[in-house]
């Protein structure tokens, strides 16, 4: 089934659907950004973030990016199916990557318990208070927290597009679903240095 022509129609030259992406990944460029920035500079400005970053724990973020490029690379073989028009194949792709974002919540919902135990400790969270009670595990949680939602938001996309194309249609929607978690993936590739590694 053809795309209603709203999506396919543009002065620009460019997809309407594409286009509307490229709207929504520079917002949240603007956002991420500022979030990035602010970071760096807190960072400059404070010795004690290297110390309070060393409570991160490094294999699990390595995991976590090793299964978000993974999942990127089953996103371009479900586009490029979509682009043939095999729905199956890129139907089965889109959900593996989906079990990729899975994958990467449960990782990070490991690294969150580890941490959040101590809040309600026996020793009344005197270890929470000695070791995340500070601005960078506000900023860690914010920032990987932000992160996470983007995640599930992107898995739902792509849990909506892959039965639609399982019937036949919106095939030009799995290129949408791609550009906006490759952005997402992106965005991980600047947060794993600066929360995991910079300590």
């Amino acid at each position: 089934m053809d795309s209603p022509i709203a999506t396919s129609r543009s002065a620009t030259g460019i997809n309407t659907g594409v286009l509307a992406i490229y709207w929504v990944i520079i917002s949240e460029i603007l956002i991420f950004g500022g979030l990035i920035m602010c970071y760096l500079l807190f960072r400059l400005r404070n010795d004690s973030w290297g110390e309070f970053a060393a409570v991160t724990s490094t294999p699990a973020g390595a995991i976590n990016t090793i299964v978000l490029l993974t999942s990127s690379y089953f996103a371009v073989i479900a586009h490029s199916a979509a682009t043939k028009k095999d729905g199956a194949k890129a139907f089965k792709f889109l959900w593996y990557t989906i079990g990729c974002g899975f994958i990467f919540l449960c990782v990070k919902s490991y690294e969150y318990s580890s941490k959040l135990k101590y809040l309600f400790a026996d020793d009344g969270g005197a270890h929470w208070d000695a070791h995340y009670n500070n601005n960078f595990m506000a900023y860690y949680f914010f920032a990987t927290g932000l992160h996470g939602l983007h995640v599930i938001a992107g898995m739902v996309a792509m849990m909506i597009v892959s039965f639609q194309i399982k019937k036949g249609r919106n095939y030009n929607r799995v290129e949408l679903c791609g550009l906006y978690w490759h952005f997402v993936d992106i965005v991980w590739i600047f947060l794993f240095p600066l929360l995991y590694i910079a300590k």
